[in-house]
């Protein structure tokens, strides 16, 4: 660390679980986080200033004025923008402490680019909106050999549990060994169920926590709990979760949800949305505009990084690698036709 680190990071230097070497591991660690939503916003934020070497966000989304009232990161102007999260992230965050390698990546993390985007770093950060996604965090985590920490918030409650693999149980170990099955999208959402800033912040804070501990080299700090709380009621549990021997994940390194193939559309939990995946077909953003332009849709506008219209009841959002997110059904049938007929097959 030079000088002005030094002075940067001072006062968590003195604070004696840290110190110098535990700050110097910091500064030479890296993580990559996945959403960058409520979550997500306020970990990376905690993190960066917390001077963290490097960090990576991969999220598909797009800043929209409801994320306002608790994704910290983003202000009015990139909701009008319509920024990726990413982006808007990325541009914030550099701002806020510019020794800190921030790169941003819109995407939708599928099974088949998990390892290219998660592998080599030192911790995973989990800030999506979905079990999906985080069983298929938990699959790459364990079989790259990268700790991860998970965590959720929906209403004025949240959890987190930190997970390391070889040492500590599994997100799968918690979800599919209990003796009433989990059932994929049977769980509430922010979307459904509205959720206050406050459970999300103190959950992130919680999982910043529990991050730089492993970022700082200081493991046997952790407390090895799956931790909950609301906000609300003023209720804190920390439960102890036994590893399952014969876990899937974990245990017999069956790696479903990592060895599966991303789907052609994926239905967005609470959004009335269906996300459509086309591999890795790219779209010149400006020549769509400029046909749209002569075609029978609404509000046409674009960006750098994706292109919005509406035609009614429903609104496309395109991005450059190929995906698009329509808005106004649940339907992949519909969305795909759609797709097709504005974008092509």
């Amino acid at each position: 660390m030079n000088g002005e680190q030094r002075e940067k990071y001072s006062r968590q230097i003195l604070f004696p679980g840290i110190g110098s070497g535990g700050q110097q591991n910091l500064v030479a660690a890296s993580a990559v986080l996945v959403g960058c939503g409520a979550l997500g916003t306020v970990v990376a934020n905690l993190l960066v200033r917390a001077g963290l070497g490097r960090l990576r966000i991969v999220d598909r989304d797009f800043v929209e004025l409801s994320n306002l009232q608790r994704q910290t990161l983003f202000e009015e102007a990139d909701a009008r923008e319509s920024l990726p999260k990413s982006i808007a992230a990325e541009r914030r965050l550099h701002s806020i402490n510019s020794d800190v390698r921030v790169e941003a990546i819109v995407t939708d993390l599928t099974p088949e680019n998990a390892p290219e985007l998660l592998g080599g770093f030192s911790l995973i950060l989990d800030g999506t909106d979905n079990f999906e996604t985080r069983l298929l965090l938990n699959d790459a985590a364990i079989a790259l050999d990268i700790p991860w920490i998970y965590a959720a918030a929906v209403g004025s409650y949240g959890v987190t549990l930190t997970i390391r693999p070889g040492h500590t149980p599994c997100l799968a170990c918690l979800l599919e060994g209990r003796e009433k099955p989990f059932t994929l999208g049977a769980e509430e959402t922010c979307d459904t169920a509205g959720i206050l800033n406050a459970a999300a912040g103190v959950i992130a804070s919680m999982q910043a926590a529990e991050a730089t501990k492993l970022l700082a080299g200081k493991p046997e700090t952790l407390h090895g709990r799956l931790v909950s709380c609301d906000v609300w009621t003023g209720k804190f549990q920390s439960i102890r979760i036994s590893r399952n021997p014969d876990c899937r994940a974990c245990g017999r390194r069956d790696f479903t949800y990592l060895t599966g193939h991303a789907q052609p559309h994926v239905t967005m939990c609470g959004r009335d949305s269906v996300q459509i995946h086309q591999g890795s077909r790219k779209i010149d953003l400006g020549e769509l505009g400029r046909r749209l332009a002569h075609a029978s849709v609404a509000d046409v506008r674009n960006n750098d990084f994706l292109l919005r219209f509406r035609v009614s009841p429903y609104e496309m959002t395109i991005f450059a690698d190929g995906r698009a997110i329509v808005k106004g059904t649940q339907d992949p049938a519909v969305a795909r036709s759609l797709y097709a007929r504005f974008i092509g097959a």
